[in-house]
């Protein structure tokens, strides 16, 4: 398996509580109540099974030599479904029920709102891929869910988001798992998209063309609400890549995580745009920032009362 260093931890820390913080607070569409506890939806759920996934094939590659983590997911995928009862998903035919420490998750096996591309692939029992990828949705689950995968550089994020998605939704969870690499690799914020954006072109048009502008309206105009509902206008996977990046750029540093979120959640787009944002501020700067204690930028403004905990 291999040997993560403390400093990777940390990274990887930041990357997924900023993701789930950033679902959590777009499910209130930056209503954030002052107290009790924040539920992320399915889509958090989802990129956590998508990590487990990841951690089982990084295992099955250290013992035999040989893996396919595409495959390693689905089945992870499978599970989440399980959990939840979803109707036409069994258990996998060689668990009688669903292995491994998320399973026994309570709030996993909770309905978090709907994600019909990926019930739909795993109710038809069809993993797509590249060539052949599953449906024909081209929503904002196959960026959000695919985010960590740019945590683990041996896997193409697009052959993860080809499992349930098609088109331009594998090119725009290429280019964030991308940036979510490149920073974890210590790049700057702007030169990691920058980095990615040039990399896609000529592969990933589409989602090439949503991040451009998204990069040159941060350089010009940033944190203007009216260009993130420009960029971010519905719920498709180069909306949230846009919106995100958008707000990522606009609110770079540590001290303005807080803003940077609510800002996210404003955009209208069901809190696609949030979760894109939070996942790589988390890359940049770690859990820090998100920690609701010992972080006053946390507090409500007037109030001394920490950001609410997430479920």
């Amino acid at each position: 398996m291999t040997k993560v260093t403390a400093a990777q931890l940390t990274t990887a820390r930041g990357c997924v509580l900023g993701l789930m913080l950033g679902d959590a607070i777009g499910a209130t569409g930056g209503n954030v109540p002052a107290s009790g506890t924040l539920r992320a939806t399915s889509a958090g759920q989802l990129a956590c099974f998508t990590l487990e996934g990841l951690i089982r094939a990084d295992v099955r590659a250290a013992h035999r030599g040989i893996c396919h983590p595409p495959s390693v997911v689905w089945r992870s995928y499978h599970r989440w479904a399980t959990i939840q009862g979803i109707s036409g998903v069994k258990p996998l035919p060689d668990e009688d029920s669903p292995t491994g420490w998320l399973s026994r998750v309570p709030a996993l096996a909770e309905r978090r709102g709907s994600a019909p591309a990926t019930v739909a692939a795993l109710q038809r029992q069809t993993m797509g891929t590249i060539d052949k990828p599953a449906g024909t949705s081209t929503g904002a689950h196959a960026l959000s869910r695919t985010l960590p995968v740019g945590l683990y550089p041996s896997c193409n994020p697009a052959e993860i988001a080809a499992l349930t998605h098609t088109g331009e939704a594998l090119g725009a969870a290429w280019l964030g798992a991308t940036v979510v690499r490149l920073l974890a690799a210590g790049n700057r914020l702007n030169d990691a998209l920058e980095s990615a954006r040039l990399h896609a072109a000529g592969w990933f048009q589409a989602a090439e063309r949503s991040l451009a502008p998204a990069l040159t309206a941060a350089r010009s105009r940033p944190g203007m609400l009216h260009e993130l509902i420009r960029l971010a206008p519905d719920a498709r996977a180069v909306s949230a890549l846009a919106g995100g990046a958008y707000t990522a750029a606009s609110f770079p540093g540590p001290e303005t995580v807080r803003e940077a979120l609510l800002f996210a959640a404003s955009a209208g787009d069901g809190g696609h745009a949030v979760r894109v944002a939070g996942a790589l501020l988390g890359t940049v700067h770690g859990p820090t920032p998100f920690r609701s204690t010992g972080c006053p930028g946390w507090s409500w403004p007037g109030r001394p009362t920490p950001w609410p905990g997430i479920l």
